[in-house]
């Protein structure tokens, strides 16, 4: 097959962008990729032209990679199309698209990775990326290949159209309605902004173990901020919504949703006061509140760092890590939510994992180094930012699932405390586990009920300690609606996680 420079593809790329289409080269249509009635041949065929290359020229890419004795070595090709346009106060004042396009060879010795890409899919190209990974072994025997077959994969992000064959001209009445919301929701909104970013990316995962599997990722974000002004004081909040899906997700009422929190998270604040600081009861909402679950215990259960013993939770697999009705989940199967995958970056089969039980540490999250090193299979958890990086072991959709508690019942319960809805930055010290989260907005708690909005306070804690004083769990659980992008090791995916309301008896509040 001709192999695409990347220059030439760039080009491409460009003009493809000005008349939105892309190359005929790049057609594919993933509805039909993954439809019942297509033989599993026909669908790596057509990924197979995609990326213009053939099984023979995999194999002799991957007999290069092994040729000093590697144990193991895989493929990952990946065409990534991003676009964004955003809109502040009333004008269209940016937008893009940018095409990534290459491949990622990794090879593995033991617990060593070599790891090289290139930007040409080229038997040239390719040959000396595999060379340069295959250089982290030494031996004259060459590894072993197994026969190479197509693997299937389910589809839990279906789609009506793929965001390339959108036009901008059906983008900009997107943004333009959330601007138009915002300034028509309240008189005091002096300033907007309003973005949509949609992105496709197209992946071909060959092992040398003779899987070869296949998946199209759609993702899109819209989001709208506003800043408000009141009795010479200034404020500004956000919203927004984030999903693997098409075009058909952006409803006339989604938009208008977006529009009316922002405002709504923004007028709060004039109201809101810096409640005492000190140790006391603290409330996490459901929904984005998982973000303190992803960061501050999620993290600490990734498989690399408890293999190296830099987590906290390397010896807490079969014990007791909360209460009995505490149970936590991470998951890459939920429909259409940010952080699931059909396989991951290792070809692996996407699964259901429950790291803890009843209260027990049940498991950690696994690439191939680190399920071989404990011996067991992987999750489904080795991710990567793009062909350029090695995947490590990375959260998909981490949430803790519904408690026998009501909501009103754990409000009830407290006399003194605060209740967060929403986060911003934060630290955390993988090892320690301790943390320290910004609250953008929130509530008193007193005297059993919810007052006067809250805003500009840290938690601080440890996330190991956090979760042993998880005294009630509420039957709400609900997963984060908008755009989360977890980094580690110089790399972001995207991610997104969950939660039911949930009662931590003791985390110190401070101020800012």
């Amino acid at each position: 097959m001709a192999h695409i420079s990347r220059r030439k593809f760039v080009s491409w790329g460009a003009k493809g962008m000005a008349l939105a289409t892309i190359p005929a080269i790049f057609k594919f249509n993933p509805a039909m990729a993954f439809s019942p009635g297509l033989t599993g041949d026909s669908v790596l065929e057509e990924y197979l032209k995609h990326f213009s290359v053939s099984q023979e020229l995999i194999r002799k890419t991957m007999e290069a990679a092994l040729s000093k004795g590697g144990d193991y070595c895989d493929l990952f090709f990946q065409h990534k199309i991003d676009s964004y346009v955003a809109l502040e106060d009333d004008a269209v004042n940016k937008a893009y698209t940018n095409v990534d396009f290459g491949v990622g060879i990794r090879v593995l010795k033991g617990d060593q990775t070599g790891y090289s890409f290139t930007e040409e899919i080229s038997a040239e190209a390719m040959r000396t990326a595999a060379m340069t990974a295959a250089s982290i072994a030494k031996s004259a025997n060459p590894g072993e290949i197994a026969k190479l077959g197509y693997y299937p994969t389910p589809d839990y992000y279906p789609i009506k159209t793929k965001w390339e064959d959108v036009t901008i001209d059906r983008k900009i009445p997107t943004i333009q309605q959330i601007n138009k919301v915002m300034h028509e929701t309240d008189a005091r909104v002096i300033k907007t902004t309003a973005s949509i970013a949609d992105n496709s990316s197209y992946i071909l995962v060959a092992t040398s173990e003779g899987r070869i599997a296949c998946d199209y990722q759609p993702m899109v974000r819209i989001a709208g901020n506003c800043t408000a002004e009141f009795n010479g004081k200034r404020e500004s909040n956000g919203f927004n919504l984030c999903e693997r899906n098409g075009i058909e997700f952006v409803s006339s009422e989604a938009l208008n949703r977006i529009g009316v929190q922002a405002v709504r998270r923004t007028i709060n604040l004039f109201d809101a006061v810096k409640p005492a600081t000190g140790e006391m009861p603290v409330v996490l909402a459901a929904g984005s509140s998982g973000i303190l679950l992803h960061e501050a215990i999620g993290h600490g259960m990734e498989a690399d760092f408890n293999r190296k013993n830099t987590s906290i939770f390397s010896d807490k697999i079969g014990k007791k890590v909360a209460e009995d009705f505490v149970n936590i989940v991470d998951s890459g199967k939920n429909k259409n939510i940010r952080g699931s995958i059909n396989i991951d970056d290792e070809g692996n089969d996407s699964q259901e994992t429950h790291l803890v039980r009843n209260g027990i540490l049940e498991s950690y999250l696994h690439d191939k180094i680190s399920a071989k090193f404990y011996g067991v299979v992987p999750t489904g958890s080795g991710r990567r930012q793009s062909f350029r990086f090695a995947p490590l072991p990375r959260m998909r959709n981490t949430y803790m699932t519904d408690g026998p508690h009501s909501v009103e019942e754990i409000i009830s319960s407290i006399k003194n405390g605060i209740y967060v809805d929403q986060f911003t930055n934060g630290q955390v010290d993988i090892g320690g586990g301790d943390y320290t989260f910004y609250v953008k907005s929130g509530n008193l708690i007193e005297n059993g009920k919810l007052t006067k909005p809250i805003k500009d306070i840290n938690l601080i804690g440890n996330g190991p300690d956090s979760l042993s004083k998880v005294t009630m769990v509420a039957n709400d659980m609900k997963m984060a609606e908008g755009g989360w992008t977890c980094g580690k090791g110089g790399q972001g995916v995207p991610v997104s996680m969950g939660l039911p309301t949930i009662k931590v008896s003791a985390i110190t509040v401070g101020g800012v």
